[in-house]
């Protein structure tokens, strides 16, 4: 069997499975549904009280679970191109603490922006898009990607202390608010605001498919990238843009989302066995979007006996695997 025909059965699959996820989510619930219920839902909404759960909480839900681990892949595919490390994620420009910096503000001293609900997404993407301004500008005057690196670690340190600062001056109301948004979850997002979240994550795709060639020579070295034509600062800039935008964008709406973006690229890397980042995009959008769908899915299986927050078992996911890689690596890299 030929490398491309072995890509493909792995998306199809990939595919095959998030409509298998999709339509077992829609269906399972503490709300008996039948699968003339879902079909019935999905094809003619209506005021029924199981159509009104499927549009209002399951469908929602599932795909936001698709959009932030689509998202949150890419961006880290990105970032482990830009730093050639496979260590690398969207965290470590500091983006996400940005957010949850201004979230932080919001919720636990009383500073409002907009008067409303929409303060929180409102406050968290202009936290991600004000840290990836920064590092943009660092990326314009650093000519090491480790330097970025470097900078992009110690922010996030740096905005971890303020937020430590904040949480030990806060109310124990407030505190608790932000620990449950600090925890990551689907559930707040509406149906309306959908469209708005695909749109910008179709964005950052779209993007990332212009920026295809540049990450294929970056994997050469970018020495060689250069005599190729690439210019390397484009490339970093591009590629801190689009990582903004698309973690930026889920932190805001579900919160920070750990080890999807470290943990998909490389597993998509170890199943395609490529460096054709062409193939590797959409391999990170079907596996991540996968990888989250079932994590939530789990989630809302276990519900009744458990809550898990979506932040603790991506965790529990993500560390062994994460282990293992630098396990593997140890003798590689020193």
């Amino acid at each position: 069997m030929n490398q491309t025909k072995s890509h493909l059965i792995l998306l199809l699959s990939a595919g095959i499975l998030l409509l298998v996820v999709f339509l077992l989510y829609l269906k399972t619930g503490y709300f008996h549904t039948t699968w003339e219920h879902v079909f019935q839902a999905l094809t003619n909404p209506s005021d029924e009280v199981s159509s009104t759960v499927v549009w209002s909480f399951r469908l929602p839900r599932i795909l936001m679970a698709f959009l932030a681990g689509a998202a949150l892949s890419v961006a880290g595919m990105l970032m482990q191109n830009l730093f050639q490390n496979t260590l690398a994620g969207p965290d470590v420009l500091g983006i996400t603490s940005g957010s949850s910096l201004l979230v932080a503000l919001w919720m636990m001293t009383g500073i409002t922006a907009l008067g409303s609900t929409t303060d929180l997404i409102f406050l968290g993407i202009l936290g991600a898009m004000g840290m990836g301004a920064i590092m943009l500008l660092f990326a314009l005057k650093l000519r090491s990607a480790v330097h970025l690196l470097l900078i992009g670690l110690m922010l996030s340190s740096f905005i971890g202390a303020i937020i430590a600062i904040i949480q030990a001056s806060s109310g124990t109301q407030d505190l608790q608010q932000y620990v449950f948004w600090n925890f990551g979850s689907l559930q707040r997002v509406t149906i309306q605001q959908i469209p708005w979240i695909a749109i910008i994550t179709s964005l950052g795709v779209i993007l990332s498919l212009f920026q295809v060639r540049a990450l294929n020579a970056m994997v050469l070295g970018e020495d060689i990238a250069k005599s190729l034509g690439i210019s390397i600062r484009q490339v970093r800039i591009l590629s801190i843009l689009i990582s903004g935008i698309l973690t930026g964008t889920i932190t805001a709406f579900a919160g920070p989302i750990a080890f999807v973006g470290l943990a998909i690229p490389n597993v998509t890397k170890l199943l395609m066995k490529t460096q054709n980042h062409r193939v590797l995009l959409w391999s990170n959008i079907l596996f991540g979007a996968l990888f989250l769908g079932v994590c939530d899915f789990a989630i809302k299986l276990l519900e009744s006996y458990i809550a898990i927050p979506l932040n603790a078992l991506t965790a529990l996911l993500g560390v062994p695997f994460v282990s293992w890689m630098i396990l593997k690596n140890r003798h590689v890299t020193g």
